[in-house]
């Protein structure tokens, strides 16, 4: 089973920078950028990811976003994301081994961890890797 990890997803964020958004969640939450949560931009998706540093509820957090008039009139919306056992790297070489990702992606120094399975996807060019722990992911 999945639990809610310290993760947060902001969508249609396509029109601003992170200070911008940094400054938004700000006053909208009350927490401070860089001190009680960091913030990073996808641009290729308009979303951004709010990890939250300290024992924040995430929860009250995307509740705090749902309320807000401001984030309203933006269209911009928050949802928890879930900690998961598996990701999906993209843009992966061909006649890469199952064996080299795993290594890549056990690498303790970069935040792997244990790796459990690795699906080679050469249709699209990228793998699966699964691990033991949803803590264990570069």
């Amino acid at each position: 089973s999945t639990k809610t990890s310290l993760l947060v997803a902001l969508e249609n964020v396509q029109h601003f920078s992170a200070q911008r958004l940094g400054a938004l969640l700000e006053n909208v939450s009350g927490f401070v950028a860089d001190k009680d949560f960091c913030l990073e931009m996808r641009p290729e998706t308009s979303t951004a990811v709010v990890t939250l540093l300290k024992r924040i509820d995430a929860e009250e957090f995307v509740k705090l976003c749902a309320e807000s008039n401001r984030l309203k009139k933006l269209k911009i919306t928050a949802k928890l994301l879930e900690e998961t056992h598996s990701i999906k790297a993209e843009i992966v070489p061909g006649g890469v081994s199952t064996d080299h990702i795993a290594a890549c992606f056990e690498n303790v120094s970069s935040g792997g961890g244990p790796v459990v399975d690795v699906q080679l996807l050469p249709e699209e060019r990228s793998a699966i890797t699964t691990f033991c722990s949803p803590k264990g992911k570069a």
